[in-house]
């Protein structure tokens, strides 16, 4: 009882709170805005009074009658609310004078970006109180969910994030989320060793399918269909997950994909690249706690114009203190990372919100936005742990709202892979990795390298692909129609496509009927590959050898490779290194092993992948120095990884401290899913 009567004292503290915020941001508005004056100071109390009640009682409704009809999407109720407020307001409360078009909507702006500041500020959104509010009105959207004793499991991904740099960044004070999970006993962190290559589609199969076989890099040809493969090309991904798929994957039973590049079998599914074509798996229901709190979709918005202003800090301070190693973070990528780290960051967490409220037993989400950040600033550079720090504060609030749940909740913190920092290899050398094959080929071959784009674009496009199938179909309302006239000049195949993703999907679409150059050049990380396409099958060392007698030799020596990965017809898969090589069936060292470097396991992660059927025909990877903890990407990134060499192999999982682990260490993705499998069917749902 004493309880009860705590929380209703915290409920009708909040309320007061709110609403004096309100009326001082009346007072304020009132000043900067000449069309819009109060009598006195008490008109602005209840005006304040008037945009709470509507909030609290009216907009849910308004909020439920458009999303359950799919007809305003992106948050634009939230705009019209608010502005009916303001005309509202102005016609029943005496004293109040209002003049002019566009002040009610100034009016509606100011009142939103005040106190989004002050909920900020106060928690004022992330206390009990407001997510038994929320829990109140999802109910009645949605129906009461099953109470159930049985706990279910929230996977967080943590994109790019290493074990290594997690344990500074808890050290450090940069992620007090985790941290006090582990002081307080409740988590142990274990580091685990991903697949050759290191990089999400390789992992993210291997973790959500139990499988991830013949995905060797982020990208790569197939001869046989004379295809390029792309992993965050929705097409692509799809065809991957239906080969790798046995239905029997880790959300397969009744569990949720959220921003994912593969589904792992889950019946829901939303912002995941393998099932964007099958709406089916999702509803605008997901979407609801969003637009429920009156502010949220307008703080989502202040939020990210806020991150452009930093990310153009952040670049604009490496300029001038000449931090190096860099790259150019202008033109569209502001928007793209403000995207990805504020947009998506917000619809995972009220998406995991509403699967916690409605009970789902198995829930995976990816954050991507470290991984972006890191790629283009520096793997520990301030901006970089900023975004780590606000995804941990996510995982605050998703634990305050696993405590009002209709069943305990478990979370298990993780990433896909790590990431390596260093100069790019064209920074080095003066030149790409697809130039240095064209010199040693000779000028009568053509020689063909496929621009790499940043990952995030996919995530956009997936994103709006998403959103536009689920919200919008065939509604024939104003908002709708713009915004299906809007993509539709950025579709193709009926899937929304944005920046320099659009080219990519045009090139390299289902079909890919284009006839390749006679050497194909792909990079991931400092991963390379290289394809002689005029050979249907994969070239042994003799053939390569015989047709290119430059080309071995001169990667092998080149100072910026660590070595190359060939099979020869007579030794089976070899590393060859400038002062040796080594013989991965035998074991055989011949000089000075090239994988000295590389961890333990390199060998015997070389072998398996030099068995794919599509591996490349020469797989290169770039040096990694010991002393400097550096490697030299091929891609124009500061961190990057796919291939071997410093953190980038060493990803991590943070799990509950009582549940017992079956095998350790745990090398591979595959190994993974079998003790996530292993969890699930001992201590939950």
């Amino acid at each position: 009882m004493h309880l009860n009567k705590l929380r209703h004292l915290r409920w009708n503290l909040r309320i007061v709170i709110v609403w004096v915020i309100g009326a001082l941001a009346c007072l304020v508005l009132v000043l900067l805005l000449p069309g819009i004056s109060f009598d006195r100071w008490l008109t602005a109390l209840m005006v304040a009074l008037v945009f709470g009640l509507i909030n609290a009682w009216i907009r849910p409704v308004l909020v439920t009658l458009n999303l359950s009809r799919k007809l305003v999407p992106f948050g634009l109720v939230t705009l019209v609310c608010n502005g009916l407020m303001v005309w509202l307001a102005s016609g029943i409360l005496p004293g109040m004078s209002l003049n002019g078009i566009w002040n009610p909507v100034l009016f509606t702006l100011g009142m939103s970006l005040i106190n989004v500041s002050f909920s900020d500020m106060l928690a004022i959104d992330d206390d009990e109180s407001y997510y038994r509010h929320l829990i109140y009105h999802i109910a009645n959207l949605i129906g009461e969910p099953e109470k159930s004793d049985k706990p279910g499991v929230i996977f967080l991904e943590i994109d790019g994030l290493s074990e290594p740099v997690l344990r500074r960044a808890i050290k450090d004070g940069i992620t007090p989320t985790l941290a006090r999970w582990l002081e307080t006993g409740s988590h142990q962190i274990m580091q685990w060793e991903c697949d050759l290559s290191s990089q999400t589609s390789a992992s993210q199969a291997g973790i959500l399918l139990g499988d991830n076989y013949d995905i060797p890099a982020f990208r790569w040809y197939e001869k046989d269909k004379k295809k390029r493969m792309v992993s965050n090309h929705p097409f692509d991904t799809a065809e991957i997950e239906r080969r790798l798929s046995k239905g029997e994957g880790l959300l397969s039973r009744e569990g949720a994909s959220r921003s994912n590049l593969f589904s792992g079998d889950a019946p829901q599914a939303i912002f995941t690249f393998s099932t964007i074509a099958d709406v089916t798996r999702h509803s605008s229901q997901d979407f609801y706690p969003l637009f429920m709190g009156p502010y949220n979709f307008i703080r989502v918005i202040f939020l990210f114009l806020w991150d452009i202003v930093l990310e153009l800090r952040a670049a604009r301070r490496q300029r001038r203190r000449d931090i190096r190693p860099r790259i150019h973070r202008g033109g569209s990528y502001p928007l793209l990372r403000a995207t990805t780290t504020v947009i998506l960051r917000e619809l995972n967490v009220y998406i995991l919100i509403g699967d916690m409220i409605a009970g789902v037993p198995c829930v995976y989400a990816t954050f991507v936005g470290y991984d972006e950040v890191a790629h283009h600033s520096g793997v520990e550079r301030p901006d970089a742990l900023e975004v780590l720090k606000k995804i941990d504060e996510q995982f605050d609030r998703l634990e305050d709202v696993a405590e009002l749940a209709p069943r305990p909740y478990r979370f298990v913190v993780l990433s896909d892979h790590g990431q390596s920092q260093g100069a790019t290899f064209k920074q080095r050398y003066g030149m790409t990795l697809e130039e240095l094959v064209k010199e040693l080929v000779t000028e009568k071959h053509t020689v063909e390298g496929v621009e790499t784009i940043s990952a995030g674009w996919g995530n956009i496009s997936v994103f709006f692909t998403d959103l536009l199938n689920d919200i919008v179909p065939g509604s024939e309302h104003f908002s709708s129609r713009l915004i299906r006239r809007w993509a539709k000049n950025r579709s193709y195949l009926e899937h929304v496509v944005l920046g320099p993703y659009r080219e990519l999907l045009e090139r390299f679409g289902i079909d890919d009927d284009q006839s390749p150059a006679e050497v194909m050049v792909l990079a991931s990380g400092n991963l390379g590959l290289i394809y002689f396409t005029d050979w249907d099958e994969r070239m042994n060392l003799e053939q390569i050898n015989e047709a290119f007698p430059n080309v071995i030799e001169g990667l092998a020596q080149h100072e910026g490779i660590g070595f190359i990965l060939v099979h020869s017809e007579e030794h089976g898969p070899l590393a060859i290194g400038a002062k040796g090589v080594h013989h991965l069936e035998t074991g055989k060292v011949e000089g000075e092993d090239p994988l000295t470097h590389f961890g333990p396991n390199a060998a015997m992660h070389l072998k398996r992948t030099s068995s794919f059927p599509h591996v490349a025909d020469i797989m290169v990877n770039s040096f990694y120095d010991p002393e400097t903890d550096e490697v030299a990407a091929f891609e124009e990134l500061v961190g990057s990884h796919g291939g071997m060499g410093g953190d980038q192999t060493l990803p991590f999982v943070m799990f509950p401290a009582t549940w017992e682990i079956t095998k350790e260490p745990i090398i591979g993705a595959t190994e993974l899913h079998a003790q996530f499998i292993d969890w699930l069917d001992q201590y939950s749902a």
